[in-house]
């Protein structure tokens, strides 16, 4: 499986003064509110939204995405990777010469779920993937596209890693565990995750 992000969270939706409050109200620093700074903040932020997204399959601010499959794993339902799904743009199917097609939206329907949103058929099953091709699946999946609509014990994981990682500039969170209380605070939403296709052809 291939997973892209076609979208990023626009810098206007990213929580930068509830960051900067939260510093000071940690370290009584008063951080200087200028552009550079600003900066600094939204990076911090895009890496902790990273890692807690990573981390539960959930996405915090509504992106489109882009998933490639060489099979379905399932061709009575295709779980999707992330959640909450919201809509499938576009199925297609790509042959073994590179020719598109696109499925038509009457044989497909999204099954929204919390955990596990599915692809599945109106009919019996899901349409073959070409022999040699591969199906791609567009959707968009999100709690909203402002800070307001993230579950708050996910924004307080956010909020909590950003300033862990603006306080240890040389933290690494891909390599060490996450601090006790961000696991805590997002352990709720993690769920077993099926990402790809068949074994066999995956």
């Amino acid at each position: 499986m291939l997973l892209v992000e076609e979208t990023a969270p626009a810098q206007a939706s990213l929580p930068v003064a509830a960051l900067r409050g939260h510093l000071r109200m940690g370290s009584g620093f008063e951080l200087v509110e200028d552009a550079t700074e600003d900066a600094a903040l939204a990076g911090f932020l895009r890496a902790a939204i990273a890692t807690v997204e990573a981390r539960t399959g959930k996405v915090l601010l509504t992106r489109v995405f882009r998933m490639r499959l060489e099979d379905w794993r399932d061709p009575a339902g295709q779980p999707l990777p992330l959640a909450p799904a919201l809509s499938v743009e576009t199925v297609e199917m790509t042959d073994r010469e590179g020719r598109v097609s696109e499925v038509p939206p009457a044989l497909w329907r999204l099954v929204p779920d919390n955990q596990r949103p599915i692809l599945a058929p109106t009919g019996s099953s899901l349409p073959t993937v070409p022999l040699g091709g591969f199906v791609t699946v567009r959707f968009a999946a999100g709690f909203g596209t402002s800070w307001d609509r993230v579950p708050g014990d996910l924004a307080q994981a956010v909020m909590m890693l950003a300033a862990r990682y603006y306080e240890d500039r040389g933290f690494d969170g891909s390599q060490l565990a996450l601090p006790h209380g961000v696991s805590a605070l997002i352990e709720r939403w993690r769920a077993v995750r099926t990402l790809a296709g068949r074994g066999g052809r995956a």
